[in-house]
């Protein structure tokens, strides 16, 4: 009887244990480790699956809204949709492999995860040869069951905030449809 009960014991701790240890790592830091593991990999081989995977960890929705700021609602639902499409494909095509090769040996520490409201703040510091050390913070929100990038903010520079400014410079001079064919313009070239 101590034998099947102590075999059971053993077979409870074991379903239970891989439970406890993915809800730990679906935490904020561990989504952003996982990102980054995905983008290290990118320039190793099958760089369309690990971009995929990459981009499926940033809220390119929420990303998108607030790149365009105020003109996200003078879009209609289909140039929207349009421009977060573009907006992830950059991030594929252009963000994504240059990131691959800035972190690709680099040591990382991870400092302690700050909540604000519903967002929260993963710090990351890592040390560049020629950058020297740099602090990264990953913002990021819960959706759909799981945490998500929606910022990232490089030695107090906003990833978002930069592409704003770049977006409302070309918006303001040249119209929301010369912007989308820049992009494209863009995609067509690094695609090649």
């Amino acid at each position: 009887m101590k034998k099947i009960l102590s075999a059971i014991s053993v077979l409870i701790v074991a379903l239970i244990t891989p439970g406890l240890i993915w809800a730990e790592s679906e935490g904020p830091q561990a989504s952003v480790e996982l990102l980054l593991s995905e983008i290290r990999q990118i320039n190793l081989g099958e760089t369309e699956k690990h971009s995929q995977l990459a981009l499926s960890m940033l809220n390119v929705s929420e990303i998108s809204k607030k790149a365009l700021g105020k003109y996200w609602a003078k879009r209609s639902n289909s140039e929207r949709e349009k421009f977060q499409v573009l907006l992830g494909e950059m991030f594929v095509h252009v963000a994504f492999p240059s990131s691959a090769k800035f972190f690709a040996e680099l040591a990382l520490v991870y400092g302690k995860t700050n909540k604000k409201n519903q967002k929260v703040v993963v710090p990351l510091t890592v040390v560049h040869k020629k950058e020297g050390e740099v602090g990264i913070d990953f913002h990021m929100i819960q959706a759909a069951g799981k945490w998500q990038v929606v910022d990232v903010v490089l030695d107090g520079a906003s990833m978002r905030n930069n592409l704003r400014s770049k977006f409302y410079k070309t918006i303001k001079k040249k119209g929301f449809d010369k912007l989308i064919l820049i992009m494209e313009k863009k995609l067509k070239t690094k695609k090649n």
